[in-house]
């Protein structure tokens, strides 16, 4: 199997091109990966904390779901760790929906005869991203005040994972807004 690409070929979020062709067939990608992100809440459901510590965007960027996994398993591991299982409720609010795509353009003795270069040049699907922008939530934990610092610690974890600058904003929790 192909190795993955290093994630600087996909993190700038450009314009999505979508192929426009004249059989309807051909405008669609076909055979989307699946994301590797497994679970998008974890932590005690339903339960009011009080506190939310959140992990906020501060640039454009596509996000890779191995990469938001990679996070997601950080916090929690730091989570579980200092907090215990039923201390807090962490949640991923982004899904990876961009389509990222490879033509990639064979190498080596012969490779002329079967290479076709950029002629139809879609590129077949290879993962999937989630497009952030400046400002956006990115993930959140909500805590008791006492847990507040343990929270912004298992944050940093995450966002050390994730190739992007992020601030970490404490708020106190509305009842009525959730």
């Amino acid at each position: 199997m192909a190795r993955l690409r290093p994630a600087k070929c996909y993190r700038e979020p450009g314009k999505a091109y979508t192929r426009k062709s004249r059989f309807k067939k051909k405008s669609f990608v076909r055979g989307v990966p699946g994301s590797k992100v497994v679970m998008y809440d974890m932590g005690e459901k339903g339960k009011h904390f009080g506190w939310r510590v959140s992990l906020i965007s501060q640039e454009a960027k596509q996000i890779r779901h191995n990469s938001l996994e990679s996070a997601r398993m950080a916090a929690v591991r730091r989570l579980s760790r200092l907090i215990g299982n039923y201390g807090y409720y962490f949640k991923i609010k982004t899904y990876p929906h961009q389509v990222l795509r490879e033509n990639p353009i064979a190498a080596g003795a012969g490779a002329d005869r079967y290479s076709t270069g950029m002629t139809k040049a879609f590129g077949k699907p290879i993962s999937v991203a989630a497009r952030v922008k400046p400002g956006q939530e990115v993930m959140f934990v909500s805590t008791t005040k006492e847990n507040i610092e343990k929270a912004k610690e298992a944050l940093k974890k995450a966002s050390d994972k994730m190739g992007c600058k992020f601030k970490i904003v404490v708020s106190e929790e509305n009842i009525n807004k959730q």
